[in-house]
């Protein structure tokens, strides 16, 4: 069913129920009103009576018609019926000798009052009253069958008036193809507003990813078009450059390594590609330092590693670094740190814009150096699967990142 008819029928439902219960408690109130007259009014008439005859004034004090008089014994016995059919138990009468008493019988309603004479009885039928509500019982049904499709009508009204903006929202959605990521049109700050902004953040969002997925894609075409450009060529000179022969085995591994590592990054599998070894991180910062000219400060920390892993973590940091400072403006440095290892790689640069820190480690998170968006994120996931962290700080002129990695503890060794 469509939110509109489950709106409909839930309101109808409860119109329904309102309606009966507010009918039913109208014809309620009447019959408890016509009762409770009658009894007052029977009550009062039997004191006035009793008052008559204990002053021994001749006549009858009684105006309302229908009424008849009895009465009783002080132990029940009846000494004067004018109707027998509203003759009254004896522990009825006893009862009205302490206090003046009414009861409701079957067909009509009773006042004692105690009198000098006796227990003094007037009662009047109650016919009158069931007749009212008969015809106060018709009328409240044709007021039910008149007001119940009047309700219904305003219960759809109202349900489409609800399930309006979420229609319009579901209409446009529906109309737009896969490719418009644009936002839906704002509608009012209530909780529909919300869902449709909440639906917008969603399609920023993924109108951001698929910018990127376009760049990446775009920058490892680029990247994978060099090595392949530079292993033909050396395909084509290799009968006359045997020494051709090592560049193109080093091309061939890094194409190898940059295509395993987008299949592991999106897979996330680099954690489970580790061959950890016994490793001083000192000799891998060392060639780092050299292979990038930059300086190198620090001492000797042993952990448990995967060599290729960190030394790839540890040329992305640095690569990154001098591409964005140059090599005199780049530093390396190696110390221990409580349990940890601590690995920073400072540069002199620009710095990192401030709105692309927070995502500066998700995959195609692509800073002004340029690049596929992926070092870091594969950085990340390195120190992560050693059991360590990288962190970044940066402003303009410094720009600091810090490798934690857990120590080789000595029962471990």
């Amino acid at each position: 069913m469509s939110l509109t008819t489950r709106l409909f029928l839930a309101f109808g439902l409860l119109w329904a129920l309102l309606l009966l219960a507010s009918l039913a408690t109208a014809r309620r109130s009447v019959e408890a009103s016509l009762k409770g007259h009658l009894e007052a009014t029977l009550l009062q008439d039997a004191r006035k009576v009793a008052e008559a005859y204990t002053q021994g004034r001749a006549g009858t004090p009684l105006a309302t018609g229908g009424v008849r008089l009895h009465l009783y014994g002080e132990d029940g016995t009846p000494l004067v019926l004018t109707e027998p059919a509203h003759r009254l138990e004896a522990a009825d009468v006893r009862s009205a000798t302490a206090a003046p008493r009414v009861f409701l019988r079957r067909g009509f309603a009773a006042a004692l009052v105690r009198t000098p004479l006796g227990v003094l009885a007037l009662t009047q039928e109650t016919q009158y009253i069931q007749e009212a509500l008969a015809a106060l019982d018709r009328a409240l049904f044709q007021a039910f069958f008149l007001l119940f499709p009047v309700g219904l009508l305003l219960v759809y009204l109202t349900a489409r008036f609800i399930a309006s903006p979420l229609l319009q929202a579901a209409r446009e959605v529906a109309r737009r193809g896969p490719e418009n990521l644009e936002p839906l049109p704002q509608r009012g700050q209530d909780e529909v507003g919300t869902m449709i902004r909440s639906i917008n953040r969603l399609l920023a969002a993924l109108k951001e990813a698929k910018e990127r997925e376009k760049a990446f894609l775009a920058e490892v075409s680029h990247e994978l078009r060099t090595p392949l450009t530079v292993l033909l060529g050396h395909l084509e000179r290799l009968p006359k450059s045997p020494e051709s022969l090592e560049a193109l085995r080093k091309t061939a591994l890094h194409l190898n390594r940059l295509v395993e590592d987008l299949l592991a990054l999106a897979r996330g599998e680099l954690e489970r590609n580790l061959n950890p070894h016994v490793l001083d991180l000192l000799p891998l910062l060392k060639e780092v330092a050299q292979e990038q000219g930059v300086p190198l400060e620090g001492e000797g920390a042993e952990v448990v590693g995967d060599p290729d892993r960190l030394l790839q973590l540890f040329r992305n940091l640095t690569q990154n670094a001098v591409r964005a400072a140059g090599r005199d403006k780049v530093c390396l440095r190696l110390r221990k740190e409580g349990g940890w290892a601590r690995v920073e790689v400072e540069d002199e640069g620009p710095g990192i814009p401030q709105d692309l820190l927070p995502r500066l480690f998700e995959r195609f998170a692509k800073g002004p150096g340029g690049g596929t968006g992926l070092g870091l994120a594969i950085a990340r996931q390195i120190a992560r699967a050693h059991g360590g962290e990288i962190q970044v700080e940066s402003r303009p002129g410094r720009t600091l990142f810090t490798v934690r990695l857990p120590l080789l503890d000595e029962e471990v060794e």
